[in-house]
């Protein structure tokens, strides 16, 4: 406690002096459209000339520089729409980008970009954005830009043309799709920035200037814009859906006396499904979803990983409906330990899905507030029982505008009885300038634990300092103590009962002058765990780096690491190589390369190696990416870890492999197959989607999944030959969005 009031003393001490980081805080009035525009791609309506343009600058590869390439942008309204149009003109046509044509997949084309933080809150934004092909992708910023949300989709259109000049772009946002609150003067004051990217040479230029110290995506740093006399609309959305399909999965023989063994049984099903969704903007601010029999079976399976130490798996949630607003419970302290983490409802610890009966959910802003809240609960399932999910946050501003607090609660009841609940306090602020302090209290209380355990065995603690600034010095320090009975369902606890001490930071250096690198930044770190039950240290990573980002838009790093591991119980990787209890203490060094994302052809290379354990683990991932088309995108990554350990005669190689495909026919029209295999059980997996988007709001899914047995050796005398296929399905999915 003594360091939060330190915190808070500093925060008192510095808030007056805890300046608005935005380029320039005089509100720029925004035009009101003076007549009717088509929304076409092609911005050549006399209307749009009598709207100034935006003075833009030059954010990368040189911060105040002189583009290469001539950019305007002009942004109005009207009643009920917010406006963007972009005139992108090209020395080169033949060199825009456009590599995709797939919804909400950015793959290194140009671009326009526009953010805007509806509310003035200098966290959150909501980011539109679309291609010379237009290709949209919308996202949720927050966090003041450390957290992005690329689930998020919403009504809005865009429209662009290719010429020999350029391109050129109509956007049109619905202020229902934005959400905002008007003064009592009828003024709206939201925050804007807008982007161009030209690909090929890694040019941005902005509105407002931003200094490359701030990522341009923060809202802090957007321009305030002020518009007059408009209204939001709170219209509802009524998503009904229906779905049918057929099922099949291979099952272990029963065991039958007999010189024969029995055969596998294969099992069939088929599912007929109806739900429906619902989702009302209260207001300007708070949006509330309801939802029956709620249904995942367009979200594309998780990518397979295999644990390399003794530590659980994490796996980030896809499923859309715990997407939206999913940074404003975030509540993630040291080793990754999260308060609440939304993959513990409708999944079982093996991710098989159970049915979702309903739930409601409510999100937005009431006041000063943050308010979020979420109640969920599931049938029966065979390895659970029926479970009810409950989650509650509240965060607001203190002190000053970049500086919040708040609380999570979470709430978990079975229908066998026992129940777990849990409750977080956390704080940000802002003290100076890009100083940072964050202090965090969590505990638990479940019904099934013993008694007499004290708040501190329930408890959670973690506090950091941190300077964040992409130009000099960045850094953060932290600490970090969980108790051994701090057991919240609703979390994610890759360790428990431990204490930790961690330290890193950077230092950029812009090399404004140098025809290759844009920036370089050496860095460096240590972190340490320490098991709170003897105070020995479980585990140290000390390191230190130098990284690159070049002027193209790639970049890499060198990095030599250490690592300390005390062992208590032994543990296997990968089915065949164990590791003992015991000290260990060894080191690898690590080499990545970046090529630049604009490239129709690219890649990420990592490679490691270097001791591991008592052995040696050589390691090579590759992330390769093929722009065939702006209808075909080949793209997938893989995974080789070689393990040896000479001393006990064990050794294995363990290679993921995933292979993605991504085709378009139009922006309505478009597919995703999902292949993958994992050597630790020889097991081919092929998640294929196809989605025809009728109109926004309206979707027809066809979804195909099949697992294959790549390990079919048997022993006849002691069990039956597996059949290849272990399972398939089948599903037919149609939604449509009613408004009223």
């Amino acid at each position: 406690m003594r360091s939060l009031r330190v915190a808070l003393t500093l925060a008192l001490i510095c808030a007056a002096g805890a300046g608005h980081v935005r380029a320039q805080d005089a509100p720029l009035e925004l035009t009101r459209l003076p007549g009717p525009i088509e929304v076409d791609g092609h911005p050549d309506e006399e209307v749009w000339q009598q709207i100034p343009s935006l003075p833009l600058t030059m954010y990368t590869p040189l911060f105040r520089g002189q583009p290469t390439q001539r950019t305007e942008i002009r942004v109005a309204y009207d009643d009920e729409y917010f406006y963007v149009a972009g005139w992108f003109y090209d020395t080169n046509p033949a060199g825009i980008r456009v590599n995709s044509l797939y919804r909400d997949r950015w793959n290194g084309d140009d671009a326009l970009a526009i953010y805007i933080d509806a509310f003035n809150d200098n966290q959150n934004a909501k980011w539109f954005g679309t291609t010379p092909s237009g290709m949209r992708f919308d996202l949720l910023v927050s966090d003041d830009g450390n957290t992005t949300n690329d689930s998020w989709d919403t009504f809005w259109t865009s429209r662009t043309s290719i010429t020999g000049a350029g391109w050129f772009a109509e956007v049109r946002i619905p202020f229902s799709s934005l959400g905002f609150q008007a003064g009592p003067d009828g003024r709206v004051v939201m925050g804007l920035t807008v982007t161009r990217l030209v690909s090929r040479i890694d040019e941005r230029v902005t509105f407002p200037e931003i200094d490359p110290k701030f990522p341009f995506r923060r809202p802090s740093v957007a321009r305030d814009v002020v518009l007059r006399d408009v209204h939001s609309r709170t219209p509802l959305y009524v998503t009904p859906y229906v779905l049918g399909g057929g099922a099949q999965t291979a099952l272990p023989p029963a065991a039958v006396p007999g010189p024969a063994p029995a055969p596998f049984r294969r099992e069939r099903d088929t599912s007929r499904e109806a739900g429906l969704d619902v989702r009302y903007p209260v207001t300007g601010r708070l949006t509330l979803d309801f939802t029956v029999n709620t249904d995942f079976a367009q979200v594309e399976a998780d990518g397979q990983q295999v644990a390399l130490d003794r530590f659980p798996l994490f796996f980030p949630e896809r499923r859309r409906f715990f997407q939206e607003g999913s940074s404003l419970f975030d509540f993630t302290s040291a080793n990754g330990l999260r308060l609440f983490h939304s993959r513990r409802i409708g999944l079982t610890p093996d991710f098989e899905p159970v049915r979702i009966l309903g739930g409601a959910r409510a999100v937005g802003r009431v006041g000063q507030w943050d308010v979020g809240a979420l109640e969920m609960q599931t049938a029966r399932h065979d390895a659970t029982p029926a479970e009810n999910f409950g989650v509650l946050r509240l965060r607001r501003p203190v002190l000053n505008q970049h500086s919040t607090a708040g609380i999570l609660a979470t709430s978990y009841i079975s229908a066998d009885g026992r129940t777990n609940f849990a409750l977080g306090a956390d704080t940000s602020l802002r003290v100076h300038g890009d100083e940072y302090v964050g202090v965090k209290w969590a505990a638990s209380a479940d019904s099934a634990e013993r008694r007499g355990l004290g708040l501190a065995e329930r408890s959670l603690f973690d506090t950091t300092w941190e300077r964040r600034s992409q130009r000099g010095l960045s850094y953060t320090g932290q600490f970090s103590r969980a108790g051994s009975a701090y057991r919240p369902e609703m979390g994610f606890l890759p360790r428990r009962d431990f204490t930790t001490a961690n330290v890193f930071g950077n230092y950029f250096i812009y090399t404004d002058t140098h025809r290759y690198f844009k920036r370089i930044y050496p860095g460096a770190l240590a972190l340490n765990t320490f098991r709170n039950a003897d105070r020995v240290l479980e585990s140290g990573t000390y390191a230190f780096w130098v990284q690159w980002d070049t002027k193209a838009g790639g970049g890499g790093w060198v990095e030599p690491k250490w690592f300390h591991e005390n062992v208590l119980a032994p543990f296997t990787i990968g089915n065949a190589v164990h590791v003992p209890a015991g000290t260990y203490d060894f080191a690898d060094l690590q080499l990545v390369y970046i090529m630049p994302s604009g490239a129709r052809l690219r890649t990420t290379a990592d490679f490691r190696t270097g001791s591991y354990f008592d052995g040696h683990r050589t390691q090579l991932i590759l992330a390769p990416t093929w722009n065939v088309s702006r209808h075909l995108e080949v793209g997938g990554d893989y995974q080789m870890s070689l393990l040896r350990f000479d001393t006990r005669g064990e050794s294995v190689n363990i290679h993921l492999a995933r292979i993605r495909i991504r085709t378009a026919v139009n922006a309505q029209a478009s597919g995703n197959a999902f292949v993958q295999y994992n050597s630790t059980t020889n097991r081919l997996d092929f998640n294929v989607r196809f989605r025809y988007n009728v109109a926004e709001g309206t979707d027809l899914w066809v979804v195909y999944n099949e697992g294959l047995d790549g390990d079919r050796a048997f022993d006849t005398l002691a069990r039956p030959p597996a059949p290849l296929s272990l399972s398939r399905a089948l599903i037919v999915k149609y939604s449509h969005t009613f408004t009223f």
